[in-house]
């Protein structure tokens, strides 16, 4: 067979030519272990490497700059090589050379000639990769190492060795060591790392060693797995994505197929869940990509920098030609919001689909060298929220009311209708909407628990004593929450609306006359949870803290679908005043930004208040409801005291509720705590409530709420 036919077969497959370029590699030590000799490197010495001879200190003397004991010189002094060997070496490269490039127009993948396709490598710098890859593969390289270095020890190719196998001459070792800097390509893009002895810290760059990235290892030896560094916060997902798309509209997933030509980095903004994943997912799999996933902030637990992370993740996506999702970023931003400059140029030198996801926005410097596309993932409204649920539930139950009160992504949507379908097989029964929105309380988001009180509902309307028009506002307020996809969505009132769909109301009476009772049953008849929150302790007097606390509450509201139930709300809604400081301005501004809020908010808030004389009319006109909570009158009291005594209770003959209505003028939560304290009174004594255990509990709550006590009121008459 003749050379040139030799030179243009193709490689059979990457470890062919990986194998190949180590046996050019073994030609490199070959000359060098014959020009060292040649030139007085004695093998048989068993303290070689471990003592300097006189013979040794006059031949390093007599070298001059730039010697070294095998730099110079052909070999021929022991007659091991050929003359002509420099020349063969030469041939031999340029062989495998020529196999490369045949097997590349072949189609025959080599994942070494990749590698280098994909980092720009040059020869020298491959080979430099060879060099160290080698005891990677066989441990016999390590020995011959530890020969050309004249020490037992050194294993591995310090960059001296490495210069040495790769030059001809010290002037081009000294050009070449760039090569080993910290930005040249070979250890910027964490193919090699440099260290140095143990027992030598400050060693010179020359005495530093060599050891290729164990995840470029695993690469080259035909592995399919990430760097094991990277775990937990990366995975490199193969697959093939659900068809057709669960989440994300056809129209949204064509325009995103129809920007990527651009070769864009990808801004995707939206909540969990809204289907930013799995519109990358088909983004990749469109590219024949395989997607990266990288949670930057999941590095935390991991001995890595997010930096780190992200170039080692950078390296591994190129050597996989894998699309980037990158979550986490935002941890990254500058206080202006901005991407850090370096972290921003790294994702602009990457070659494949870049995708950054997170629920805010970020600005980069330079954007304009690869266009930034901003893409939203909008909470789907709820004809999209109503179809989803469709799809996940059986025939004959309607997802209507679910769509409706929970503004749910399409992954919560599913999530939730798994967790049904457990509680229905749990009940060993049908699934049902009580299952439905069981499972949507339990997916949604649970921190704002964190932020205010949770009231699980309990009352229903029975259990609450209003006035018939009260009573009515309250109705329509749920009935109002009810229609809205109707309103909104039917008859085309949400193009109408600037700002949010949902719902403000004020509830305004005196402690007790059930505003947050009313609240309570109107979550119930909604399916739906209550938060409590006190506003007058989010109420700061430092500038911007009132700001902070309030944006903390309604980020997380937006996430929870529940209703908000502000209490003490005269805390900040009191009468705008003149301004005359800056306090003044402040305290304006607290009440703007929280009307602002309350204005773009899509679910209920409810806003209490024991004094509707100190709200601002401009505030109130703002509200779509403002129900006033009157003090009981006796037969409203005499209502309450009844429907408060469970059934269960027994009750003396002589527990005359007429009389104690008339007697006592008291709001619910006062008749309330009575019946309870009468109650644990009569078990006591291990007997009925009666009469003078309800007129004992009325004077105690009279003391507690430090009333004037007249002792005929607590008298029985008998």
């Amino acid at each position: 067979m003749n050379a040139t036919a030799v030179t243009l077969t193709p490689y059979t497959d990457s470890q062919s030519h990986l194998l190949a370029g180590l046996a050019l590699l073994d030609l490199r030590v070959q000359w060098a272990i014959a020009r060292a000799r040649a030139n007085g490197l004695q093998p048989d010495d068993d303290f070689r490497g471990l003592y300097i001879s006189d013979d040794h200190a006059d031949a390093l003397l007599k070298q001059g700059i730039g010697g070294h004991i095998w730099a110079n010189g052909n070999g021929h002094g022991h007659g091991s090589l050929p003359a002509n060997f420099p020349a063969l070496l030469d041939q031999a490269r340029q062989e495998w050379d020529a196999r490369t490039q045949a097997s590349r127009a072949a189609d025959i993948p080599l994942r070494l000639d990749h590698l280098a396709a994909a980092f720009h490598l040059t020869p020298v710098e491959t080979d430099a990769l060879l060099i160290a890859l080698a005891p990677e593969i066989d441990p016999r390289y390590e020995r011959l190492y530890a020969y050309l270095q004249d020490d037992v020890t050194r294993k591995r190719p310090s960059i001296d060795l490495t210069l040495n196998l790769l030059t001809a001459s010290f002037q081009e070792k000294l050009a070449q060591r760039q090569l080993f800097a910290d930005d040249g390509r070979l250890l910027a893009h964490r193919l090699l790392f440099r260290y140095a002895d143990s027992l030598n810290s400050a060693a010179t760059l020359l005495a530093h060693f060599l050891r290729v990235a164990p995840g470029v290892v695993e690469y080259l030896l035909d592995g399919d797995t990430l760097d094991t560094q990277l775990a937990p916060a990366a995975t490199l997902d193969h697959s093939s994505p659900a068809q057709p798309p669960q989440r994300v509209p056809a129209k949204l997933l064509d325009d995103l197929h129809l920007a990527a030509c651009y070769t864009p980095i990808f801004h995707f903004i939206g909540r969990p869940g809204t289907g930013k994943r799995e519109a990358a997912h088909h983004l990749a799999h469109a590219a024949g990509q395989p997607l990266l996933r990288l949670d930057l902030a999941a590095f935390i637990q991991t001995d890595l920098s997010p930096d780190e992370g992200l170039r080692l993740a950078l390296r591994d996506g190129r050597l996989h030609r894998a699309a980037l999702y990158l979550t986490g970023w935002e941890r990254l931003l500058t206080d202006d919001g901005r991407l850090p400059p370096a972290f921003f140029r790294q994702l602009l030198a990457y070659p494949h689909t870049v995708i950054l996801a997170g629920e805010t926005t970020g600005q980069a410097d330079g954007a304009r060298e690869r266009p930034l596309f901003p893409v939203n993932f909008p909470l789907p409204a709820y004809t999209r929220r109503r179809e989803i649920w469709q799809k996940q539930l059986p025939a004959g139950l309607s997802p209507d009311a679910i769509a409706n009160h929970f503004r749910f992504t399409p992954g919560q949507i599913a999530d939730a209708a798994a967790t049904a379908r457990d509680l229905a097989l749990w009940r060993g029964e049908p699934l049902a909407e009580a299952d439905l929105f069981a499972a949507a309380r339990a997916h949604s988001n649970q921190r704002l628990s964190t932020l205010a009180v949770k009231i699980r509902p309990r009352y229903a309307w029975a259990d609450i004593v209003l006035p018939a028009d009260t009573l009515a506002q309250l109705r329509e307020m749920v009935n109002t929450v009810r229609q809205r996809p109707t309103v909104y969505g039917q008859w085309g009132f949400d193009r109408k609306l600037a700002l949010g769909k949902g719902l403000n109301a004020l509830f305004a009476g005196e402690s007790g006359t059930g505003k947050t009772m009313a609240a309570d049953v109107m979550a119930g008849e909604l399916g739906l949870d209550l938060y409590k929150i006190d506003l007058s302790s989010l109420v700061s007097k430092y500038i911007g803290e009132t700001e902070k606390n309030l944006d903390r509450i309604f980020t997380e509201a937006a996430t929870s679908n529940a209703i908000l139930f502000f209490d003490e709300a005269d805390a900040i809604f009191g009468k705008r005043s003149e301004v005359k400081d800056s306090h003044d301005r402040y305290a304006n501004i607290e009440i703007s930004y929280l009307l602002q809020r309350m204005e773009a908010y899509d679910g209920v808030v409810i806003l209490a208040t024991n004094l509707r004389a100190n709200l601002d009319e401009a505030f109130t006109r703002r509200l779509h409801f403002a129900i006033e909570f009157p003090f009981p009158q006796p037969a409203d009291r005499e209502r309450i005291w009844r429907v408060n005594v469970p059934p269960e209770t027994p009750l003396a003959a002589d527990a005359d509720f007429h009389l104690l209505a008339e007697r006592f003028e008291l709001a619910g939560g006062s008749i309330r705590n009575i019946i309870l304290a009468a109650a644990f009174l009569a078990a006591e004594d291990d007997e009925s409530v009666h009469l003078r255990h309800l007129l004992h509990a009325a004077r105690r709550e009279y003391q507690k709420m430090g009333r004037l006590i007249e002792e005929r009121l607590f008298e029985t008459g008998d």
